[in-house]
């Protein structure tokens, strides 16, 4: 049995049990391909740095500068790849820290959100939305949204199992074939559940 077969079989065992990995998400921008020429010049390409736990998603070599009207935040992830609207996702310290107003929503759902000025090497960019405090969510395989028996869209607790165990309520479940099966949370988040390294968390109904 290959490394590989072994993790597959292992993370098996944990979502029969209830079980979900919890990844922390920090601070990142996600672009057009319009808004990454402004930013990047034009033709530009978002480079591949790493792969990300999602299928498809990666980190990107590019970086770019938040600018708010209480301050900057130097050196912010780009992930790729393109979409078909710029977003913004930062913790609710980060919008204190920048000045920024900006909702809790569900990725995607930028109407109406928050505003912000991204600076590139190559030109500056005035978002005038999208920039919000994402929701915190599970994303789940359509084969594991039946041993869990969840469905798109529900919402469930999470109890983290961690030195300073926490009870997120809320949670938004995402069903896709796109998906891997992860629950992710912000690093506000993450500090107040003291979240470090290898974490689990304990889907209640």
């Amino acid at each position: 049995m290959t490394a590989e077969q072994i993790s597959a079989a292992v993370m098996n065992s944990v979502h029969r049990a209830g079980l979900v990995e919890v990844e922390v998400s920090a601070r990142h921008v996600h672009l057009t391909q319009a808004d990454a020429e402004v930013l990047f010049g034009p033709g530009a390409v978002l480079e591949p740095a790493r792969p990300l736990s999602q299928p498809g998603q990666f980190l990107s070599q590019q970086r770019v500068t938040l600018v708010g009207p209480k301050g900057r935040k130097e050196r912010t992830a780009v992930l790729g790849p393109v979409r078909t609207a710029s977003q913004v996702e930062l913790s609710k310290s980060d919008c204190v820290e920048l000045g920024v107003d900006a909702p809790l929503r569900e990725s995607g759902d930028v109407a109406g959100s928050g505003s912000i000025v991204i600076e590139g090497p190559c030109g500056t960019l005035e978002l005038k939305e999208g920039v919000i405090i994402a929701r915190n969510h599970i994303h789940v395989t359509a084969p594991d949204s039946v041993m869990f028996d969840l469905r798109d869209k529900q919402r469930v607790s999470v109890a983290l199992l961690t030195e300073r165990p926490v009870v997120f309520r809320d949670v938004l479940i995402r069903v896709s074939t796109r998906f891997s099966c992860k629950m992710h949370i912000d690093f506000d988040e993450a500090n107040a559940a003291m979240v470090k390294g290898f974490t689990l968390g304990k889907i209640i109904r």
